[in-house]
């Protein structure tokens, strides 16, 4: 046998021994579903199935989300995603009962100081009443100087982030409330 045979002979060998040990090493997916229970189909059976991320902290926990008609009629824990493996904590488990809620304010509601009832208002005008609000605050409450320091900084106004925002919202919410002169910057995920 010379050098070329003997390299050769090696190199096929170690082909081998990696499709063997990959195709021995090859698992199925954990995540299998049963479509009925005791002769009476799931729910879910004929739904489409996405997978999704939990909005609620920065772990990232993979959720499934199964729709049917255009709505969602289940989600839950992914058992294929490798951060949580299909378990989720208590708030991640009642996603659903954020997406499907029929208590859930889906209008804008306004009460008028010394006002005992809400009312309906529109998109503009509660978008402009927090605008005037928010200016009105920050003159009323900004220091310009401070010990002979410019410091240009209101302590009347905060800024208080969720955990449902992603980084670049973070980012954006973050330089904005500096913009405008705010130091008490915090988050959901800190408290």
């Amino acid at each position: 046998m010379d050098r070329r045979q003997f390299l050769s002979s090696i190199g096929k060998g170690i082909g081998a021994t990696l499709v063997t040990a990959g195709v021995l090493a090859a698992k199925p997916a954990r995540a299998q579903v049963k479509w009925a229970v005791n002769g009476r189909p799931l729910k879910i059976a004929y739904a489409t199935e996405k997978t999704s991320i939990c909005p609620y902290c920065g772990v990232g926990c993979g959720l499934l989300v199964a729709v049917q008609d255009g709505k969602i009629i289940n989600i839950e824990g992914d058992p294929d995603h490798p951060i949580n493996e299909g378990s989720l904590c208590s708030k991640g488990s009642s996603v659903f009962q954020v997406a499907q809620n029929e208590r859930r304010a889906d209008k804008v509601l306004y009460r008028a100081p010394k006002a005992s009832e809400w009312k309906e208002v529109s998109w503009d005008f509660a978008i402009d009443k927090i605008a005037r609000n928010f200016i009105k605050a920050r003159n009323e409450t900004f220091v310009k100087t401070e010990g002979g320091v410019t410091v240009n900084r209101t302590d009347g106004v905060c800024n208080f982030g969720g955990a449902s925002l992603d980084n670049e919202e973070c980012y954006i919410l973050s330089k904005m409330a500096r913009a405008m002169g705010l130091v008490r910057v915090e988050h959901q995920a800190r408290i």
